[in-house]
């Protein structure tokens, strides 16, 4: 009982990995970040390319402190939340404790459960076969829609009809059909100037 009062206070948390690397997709491509990864996602894409994050069970119940202390021993001044789908869990505990130390947020979403956590930057990477909830949509301050065939740019603009103005908006190619994705996102990008391309650039860096 005590380990689920902890993880509903986000003072544990389902951690598959964390480390120190470089933002390789989106806004912040090259900045240099702490991730956390956490376990656990339902949304279930098929074409996922960290499908072992999917299930939390076989993540370990990791205090939110642990990570912090790591954090702190890097160089670290961002830090990335990604999963799976991290607002699965209460991360108000872990945000409030980093920007005690001054350290930039990140959350990486799909967008499919209630926001929580202080955030000084949302993607939004909204699924079709689970849409966003309506209020994250207005929260995103970047919008990364993946593109595996021609079908998801019109959901690409139904998603963008929905987040606020001021809001980035990118196209990515999914990786495992980046060659023949890639011709159509160029063309699509060209006639519409409002979308910026985003790649998994850590991919061709070598890195994680």
């Amino acid at each position: 009982m005590k380990d689920l009062e902890l993880l509903q206070t986000g003072k544990l948390l389902p951690l598959m990995e964390e480390f120190y690397s470089i933002q390789g997709e989106g806004a912040n491509t090259g900045k240099a970040a702490y991730f956390i990864r956490i376990g656990g996602c339902d949304v279930g894409c098929n074409w996922c390319d960290v499908k072992e994050s999917w299930n939390p069970q076989i993540h370990p119940l990791t205090p939110a402190d642990a990570i912090i202390k790591n954090i702190n021993q890097c160089k670290a001044r961002a830090v990335v939340v990604t999963g799976g789908e991290p607002l699965t869990y209460n991360l108000d505990y872990l945000c409030n404790e980093l920007k005690e130390k001054e350290i930039a947020t990140f959350l990486e979403t799909s967008g499919t459960y209630p926001l929580s956590g202080l955030w000084d930057w949302i993607c939004l990477s909204p699924k079709k076969n689970r849409p966003p909830l309506k209020e994250i949509y207005t929260k995103a301050d970047e919008l990364k829609v993946i593109i595996y065939d021609e079908s998801d740019f019109s959901w690409a603009e139904e998603c963008a009809a929905k987040v606020k103005d001021d809001c980035l908006l990118f196209i990515q190619p999914e990786w495992s059909k980046r060659n023949s994705v890639m011709p159509l996102v160029i063309d699509y990008v060209m006639k519409y100037p409002r979308w910026i391309i985003s790649l998994q650039s850590h991919k061709y860096m070598g890195i994680p």
